[in-house]
């Protein structure tokens, strides 16, 4: 954003510049005459195009900032399918920009990472998919403090046939270790 900012301040520097020298009924540079100035229609163009053609850029670099949930994680594979391990820094893109139901599955209780929508404990998750999406192809982020609760909960919903599994490797207990806070 902030290249797009310098270049937007950069181009409307050089429209300015162009008008001036318009003004000044262009100078000379090695003998010959700008000849981009001498059209008054070729500088509108440059005034009102290029503006719309940065904003074109900026909407498809954003459009490129979408996480698609197939190319990230490692593929764990077990009975009736696979998982995904993610990093946290990878659940980070996630959450920023992609709709996923982030579940806490540790027992006891021990805090919820930022966004979490649900806590279910690992070892009962099989008696409360009422409280998961209906879809079974929904992106559902899982975590814990460590992993291992999340990792049993993984392969249980993989089992009841979810498509979009993804365990948080290492838990709340890597997200800490990323300096991130965890709500308690």
């Amino acid at each position: 954003m902030r290249a797009l900012t310098a270049s937007i301040k950069t181009i409307h520097g050089l429209q300015f510049l162009l008008i001036k020298l318009q003004m000044k009924k262009a100078p000379v540079l090695k003998g010959k005459v700008f000849p981009m100035i001498k059209n008054k229609v070729w500088l509108l163009f440059l005034m009102f195009a290029t503006p719309l053609l940065l904003a074109g850029c900026q909407s498809q670099a954003n459009a490129t900032d979408i996480v698609n949930v197939s190319e990230i994680g490692k593929e764990v594979k077990v009975d009736n399918g696979s998982y995904k391990d993610i990093s946290v820094p990878e659940l980070q893109a996630l959450l920023d920009t992609k709709d996923v139901v982030l579940v806490n599955v540790h027992v006891p209780f021990d805090g919820n990472l930022p966004d979490t929508d649900l806590s279910i404990p690992y070892d009962i998750i099989s008696e409360k998919t009422d409280l998961l999406p209906g879809d079974k192809s929904a992106d559902i982020v899982l975590y814990c403090r460590s992993g291992n609760m999340s990792t049993t909960a993984s392969k249980e919903l993989v089992k009841l046939g979810y498509t979009n599994i993804l365990n948080l490797d290492g838990g709340m207990a890597a997200w800490e270790q990323l300096g991130l806070s965890i709500e308690r």
